[in-house]
């Protein structure tokens, strides 16, 4: 099989409401099932909410909100991790899903693949929040960098900003991808160029996903919400969820303004034959011009300093390996 229905959800979460939002994931995924999808994908930090306050309040005044994030976090694995797999089961589709993720007293923004067995595949963490994001997320390293095989093509992809990044694209066309997924909360004009730069750059299928969310979704018992969120006409998200293909061209969408579910049909063929043309990573590379190491080596969050010189990394607290 080279081809796959794909399906880019745009939907509300239930703000802040981990549970809730999951129940969002197994429904949406089932509808998209129902209609023939072999992927399903789903925006940015979608479980339990894109923290938008960042862009309103000032840094470090949200502890009501964050404290609420924090508690409705998804921590992997568990039950919540548990219900999304079997979603995937039972939809027979891999699914991606963002979620802010739990570890230790970090928050991470992570997508998780889910595999059409119900295992989870893996995540990738962002690698940098962006503006006031950096009071919300720690970083992600370069061992969350995955590119899974299916039976429709490669598949991976990259978090909303993360996509400027032209060297984190570039690790990604070098490991052969062809089905490339872009959850984000970026509404602008210029998101739908962006997704059509990138899919003729990598001469890859962009899966581009959002949240559509309004002030009148975030509840009323939040202390402080009425001063942030208070007008009705308050759109946190207008969405702008779209589909393209490795020409550039748009598929589907992009869809404003609601809810929905957008679905293309995708051929990864296509994606190959399109890289006689042009192959970012083979003969458009110029590898006698230039290179590219990527460090895919895990970090751990803290290193025990001990005795020697000053900042002399000793001792790692984990057993992974420890910066260098």
């Amino acid at each position: 099989m080279s081809a796959v229905l794909v399906a880019a959800v745009q939907a509300t979460p239930v703000f802040l409401d981990r549970a809730g939002t999951v129940d969002k994931v197994v429904e949406l995924t089932a509808k998209a099932a129902a209609e023939g999808a072999g992927l399903v994908v789903f925006p940015e930090a979608f479980v339990p909410t894109y923290p938008d306050w960042v862009w309103r309040t000032p840094a470090w005044r949200d502890g009501v909100f964050y404290e609420a994030l924090e508690r409705e976090a998804v921590t992997v694995p568990s039950a919540s991790t548990d219900r999304m797999g079997e979603a995937a089961r039972a939809a027979q589709a891999w699914v991606a899903v963002g979620v802010n993720e739990l570890v230790g007293g970090t928050l991470y923004n992570t997508l998780l693949y889910f595999a059409p067995d119900g295992a989870l595949a893996g995540r990738h963490r962002k690698l940098i929040a962006t503006g006031g994001e950096r009071t919300i997320w720690g970083q992600g390293d370069g061992s969350t960098l995955p590119v899974f095989d299916t039976p429709f093509g490669r598949l991976g992809g990259l978090i909303c900003w993360e996509n400027y990044m032209p060297l984190a694209r570039a690790a990604l066309y070098a490991r052969g991808i062809d089905v490339y997924l872009a959850p984000t909360w970026d509404t602008s004009d210029c998101w739908l160029a962006t997704l059509r730069h990138i899919a003729k750059e990598g001469r890859v299928f962009v899966i581009g996903a959002n949240s559509f969310l309004r002030g009148t979704d975030v509840p009323g018992v939040l202390p402080g919400r009425d001063d942030l969120y208070g007008d009705e006409d308050d759109v946190l998200s207008r969405g702008g969820t779209a589909i393209v293909g490795p020409d550039g061209t748009v598929l589907a969408g992009p869809l404003y303004g609601e809810e929905g579910v957008l679905y293309a049909e995708i051929d990864r063929r296509t994606a190959a034959l399109s890289r006689r043309e042009f192959d970012p990573v083979g003969h458009y590379s110029r590898p006698d011009v230039f290179g590219l190491t990527v460090d895919v080596a895990p970090r751990p969050a803290a290193t025990f300093l001990g005795e020697g010189a000053p900042g002399e990394q000793t001792r790692p607290v984990t057993d992974r390996q420890p910066p260098r």
